[in-house]
């Protein structure tokens, strides 16, 4: 590509600069993307797209194993672990070609390079500048390494384990896996490998699984469902130090006031992500980073540069965000129509985000935990109800798990769902549009939902603010 000026110079080539670029393009703009590695990012080449394929044939795998029916027997599959990792490389590669490939040459760009900013204007990628009317920062973010004794003298994996044709890829099921971390990545990660057969432990700093930014009942639903599992939680660990043992990995982990030893093949660290912001030159271009490397930005994602951008993962939390992909793809978008269509600034509003933990029984969240709605003032009604009490979830056998609802007491608006839960990713959505359109505790108990549906525990929380749940009648009424 022999250009080198445009309308809109985009560091990155995610989900959220993509976003960007397909608005340039609809408002008859040029742009350009930069990437380093593989173009698409890290959803499509290292994280949501090749987990979940894993993690579904994972599940395939310890159902057949261990059917929930009484009269179904116990059948082995045999696991091919190379082949499913080629035909992840398979989905992957169709995905890009459709969602990625496809666009270039029709008025999409990518220059394949390191790129840094090296004034307001100007982007260096490799050995060309390439220099734009405004610049989008959508770098993303990186597996955060923690400081431990020995772990630079020792092989380790990072969340990048599944990613496609780069080399730190996993191509073989490890015997025995070392997860550091508590949080959703140990945990997908950590029960896929043990349905894989790996022999796993999980090291938690924290008090329980999932202990930051959820509730408190999640963590402990999803930790003992792990456990029964097989799978070892082991919590309140600090990791002292990690060594080489001939094949394996030692750690050197304090547990509650004792040393104890760990060893597994194979070790992941799974400790977080933070913004990838220390190698873009952000200070040539005298934009402003907070105390955890994000890109700061107002609610029109402007940076503290006029017509310098960001979005997605490298802003981290500014502005209520979340480091997801939807969000990233959203924001994209209205990052570039505020940089290129001269119309009133529209800002971003991230009060309703709805998440997932694909696990099993799956996690879903929406909106506030019960101490973030009482820290913003509300005076809180908040119910935690059984999923055995969901008549879907006898029926199919799989009564795993719970639903809390968080209410403002006073309005009975909805003001947070956490469900752990069959299909919980699918029902969380329903949750998101009522708390979108400010619903409340009344309009779940007259909305007519499907009998047997997981949905329906929406419902039956909702009820419990008047009625005992238990004693409730099979449809919920």
């Amino acid at each position: 590509m022999n250009r080198t000026h445009f309308d809109l110079v985009i560091l990155g080539s995610g989900s959220t600069a993509f976003a960007a670029a397909l608005r340039a393009q609809e408002l008859g703009k040029t742009a350009v993307m930069t990437e380093e590695r593989t173009p698409g990012g890290t959803c499509v080449n290292r994280g949501c797209l090749p987990s979940k394929n894993l993690i579904e044939a994972a599940k395939l795998l310890y159902d057949a194993q261990h059917p929930r029916y009484p009269g179904l027997t116990p059948t082995s599959i045999h696991l091919n672990f190379s082949a499913l990792i080629q035909q992840k490389d398979e989905v992957i590669a169709n995905y890009r070609n459709k969602k990625y490939d496809s666009l270039l040459g029709s008025g999409f760009y990518i220059e394949e390079s390191h790129a840094e900013l090296v004034d307001a204007h100007t982007v260096r990628v490799g050995d060309k500048h390439l220099t734009g009317e405004a610049i989008l920062i959508a770098t993303g973010s990186h597996p955060v390494v923690p400081a431990i004794e020995g772990l630079n003298e020792v092989p380790y994996l990072t969340s990048d384990l599944l990613t496609r044709q780069e080399s730190m890829e996993l191509t073989e099921c490890p015997r025995s896996l070392l997860i550091i971390g508590g949080g959703y990545i140990a945990l997908e990660l950590g029960q896929m490998f043990h349905r894989f057969g790996a022999q796993v432990t999980i090291l938690a700093r924290s008090g329980q699984v999932l202990a930051h930014g959820y509730e408190p009942q999640v963590g402990q639903t999803i930790g003992a469902i792990l456990q029964d599992e097989g799978i070892q939680v082991v919590t309140n660990a600090s990791i002292q130090s990690v060594r080489q043992a001939e094949q394996d990995v030692v750690a050197e982990v304090q547990v509650n006031g004792s040393l104890q030893t760990f060893q597994a093949e194979k070790l992941l660290v799974a400790t977080g992500r933070a913004p990838n912001t220390s190698a873009i030159g952000a200070e040539k271009a005298g934009v402003t980073l907070g105390d955890r490397g994000q890109v700061q930005v107002n609610e029109y994602l402007q940076t503290n540069i006029p017509h310098i951008f960001a979005a997605g993962d490298v802003i981290g939390y500014e502005q209520g965000s979340q480091m997801a992909t939807p969000v990233g793809s959203q924001d994209g978008g209205i990052a570039a129509l505020n940089a290129l269509s001269g119309e009133t600034l529209r800002a971003v509003n991230h009060r309703v985000i709805p998440r997932a933990i694909f696990t099993d029984p799956q996690i879903g969240i929406v909106g506030m935990t019960e101490q973030e709605a009482i820290a913003a003032g509300h005076r809180c009604w908040c119910r935690t109800v059984p999923m055995s009490l969901v008549p879907r979830a006898g029926a199919i056998r799989d009564p795993k798990g719970m639903i809390k609802m968080v209410a403002d007491a006073d309005t009975d608006e909805i003001l947070g769902v956490s469900m752990v839960g069959h299909s919980a990713a699918e029902v969380i959505h329903e949750a998101a549009i009522a708390m979108r359109f400010h619903a409340k505790l009344q309009d779940f108990i007259d909305l007519i939902h499907i009998y047997p549906t997981m949905a329906e525990a929406l419902k039956i929380a909702a009820i419990s603010r008047y009625k005992d749940p238990a004693k409730l009648s099979c449809c919920a009424e």
